[in-house]
Formats: C-alpha cells, structure tokens, sequence
C-alpha cells in the first residue's frame, strides 16, 4: 500500500518563488505540489478544484491579500490547513493570519529542512511558529486587550482626525 503524498497549493505573486518551491518539494517523496495560484482570487479557484491538504500562503500580493485569502477559504473548508511563507515579520502580520486560521508561519528566508518540517507539521495538524515570532506572539496575547473606547479613539485616529476632533 502506497502512502498518500501531502498535496500541496503554492499562493505567491512572484513567479521565481512558486518555481523554486516547487522545485524544492518535488524533490521530496511524501509531498506533491497540485497547483499554483498568484493571486488571492486564483487561490481561491485552485483550492476549491484541488483541495490540497496544505496551502502555502504568501501575504501580499495584488488584489485580495493573503489573510483575507485565507479567511475566504476557511468559511467554506473549515478543515482547511494554511502555512504562511512571507517577508513580514511584523507581530500584526503573524497575529492577522493566525487569527485567519493559519496554522504556521514562516518567513522567506528559512532553510529548506525547516520548510518541509512545517508543512508536514501543519499537514499532521499542528501549529508551527519559530521560537521567536512565538514568544512575540505569546507576548502580545499576554497584553491586555483595548477598551471599547480605546478602540474607538483609535479609529478616529486613523481617520487623521486632531485631538480636539477626537474630543468632541
């Protein structure tokens, strides 16, 4: 009986990073990349054909970003399972797309051995952070959250309105 390989959706707007993934993960028995998709919309018409077991996810790209890609898909494949693989580190980033249901993230410039650990990580079903952006996240959840209306001078700042707007 032969194992079933871990299918998997590459999402990056760069040509060049969808070719060396796919390049990487062909090399490796248990995983076979289905398909390819360059945008947040094509992600969404890959994933509904292929169904694969993994999504590498990049952020950004033209049109519908990654988080709110992976947002789409969730509502409607809950089981869904996403490894983001991006640039950004920042702690927004991270949290956004955990929170969009993630199950890893990874930046661009990991090793290929850390890589393909993720993706069978995330593929078993467990969550993959490295050390580091997990202790900010950790960090970060620790925080207490705004009041409602800490929120909502917020979003009046956001506007660029002054404070004595924001006052009144």
């Amino acid at each position: 009986m032969t194992k079933k390989k871990i299918q998997i959706l590459l999402v990056d707007d760069h040509m060049v990073v969808r070719i060396g993934l796919r390049s990487l993960l062909e090399t490796q028995p248990d995983i076979a990349v289905v398909a390819e998709a360059a945008s947040g919309e094509a992600a969404l018409e890959a994933f509904t054909k292929y169904k694969p077991d993994v999504t590498l996810m990049d952020l950004r790209m033209p049109g519908l970003g990654g988080v709110e890609t992976i947002e789409l898909i969730h509502r409607q494949f809950p089981a869904a399972k996403f490894l983001v693989l991006t640039t950004f580190d920042n702690d927004e980033d991270v949290y956004r797309a955990l929170e969009a249901g993630a199950s890893g993230y990874l930046l661009k410039n990991t090793e290929s051995p850390a890589l393909l650990e993720a993706i069978r990580a995330v593929h078993a079903g467990t969550y993959h952070l490295p050390g580091h952006l997990a202790a900010r996240l950790a960090q970060r959840r620790a925080a207490p959250d705004l009041s409602r209306r800490e929120l909502e001078v917020l979003q009046h700042i956001v506007k660029g309105e002054s404070n004595k707007e924001i006052g009144n």
